[in-house]
């Protein structure tokens, strides 16, 4: 159920204010949060060392969001279409185990997810900037994108993010939906306790 929500922080209020009230709503009603990797929580470079490893770089700020997420009783998941063993240490790095990489249908991986986890895909959103994550961000309740997305993407999303994809695009989607649930709130009380220790 959605909780009550009472007047917004201060901080809550000035996320509000930059979203359409579509996208709010929306954002309300998220449970399950699925992101996309490259491009999205990365800026979708990639780098390869001498020995053919693959590099990718994340930032910080997302990486909180993401943990600010699961704390505020938001389940987050991965969900890519490459597979290698830097996107599951980040997510362990960050406490998510919904990890699907490898994933070349992400619409029917995302509803399988959302039913295993008792899920409606009402109460699911989905963060992709590429054409294999269109499926899924017309699928599912709140769609979110990047601004150096196809515009064929951008127009299929509830909601874009001012930041680009790795610079903090996800961590705006982060603070949007806590924000419009009214858990970011407890986030400023000087007597909130982040679990996790401080790996971002």
């Amino acid at each position: 159920m959605t909780p009550d929500i009472a007047p917004p922080h201060p901080a809550e209020a000035l996320i509000l204010a930059k979203a359409a009230s579509a996208a709010v709503e929306r954002a309300r009603q998220v449970r399950l949060m699925a992101f996309d990797v490259d491009g999205v929580l990365t800026d979708g470079s990639l780098w390869y060392g001498e020995s053919g490893e693959t590099l990718k770089r994340f930032n910080a700020l997302d990486g909180h969001g993401l943990r600010l997420m699961r704390e505020g009783g938001v389940a987050v998941a991965l969900v890519t279409g490459r597979e290698g063993p830097i996107v599951a240490r980040r997510a362990a790095e960050l406490g998510i185990p919904l990890v699907l990489q490898g994933v070349r249908d992400k619409s029917q991986a995302i509803a399988g997810l959302a039913q295993e986890q008792g899920y409606t895909l009402d109460q699911v959103g989905f963060m992709g900037d590429d054409i294999l994550d269109l499926g899924a961000l017309q699928r599912v309740g709140f769609a979110a994108s990047v601004p150096s997305a196809p515009h064929y993407i951008t127009q299929a999303a509830h909601w874009v993010a001012s930041r680009e994809g790795g610079s903090g695009a996800a961590r705006e989607c982060c603070d949007l939906i806590l924000a419009a649930q009214g858990r970011l709130k407890h986030f400023f009380s000087p007597n909130a306790v982040i679990l996790g220790g401080v790996t971002q």
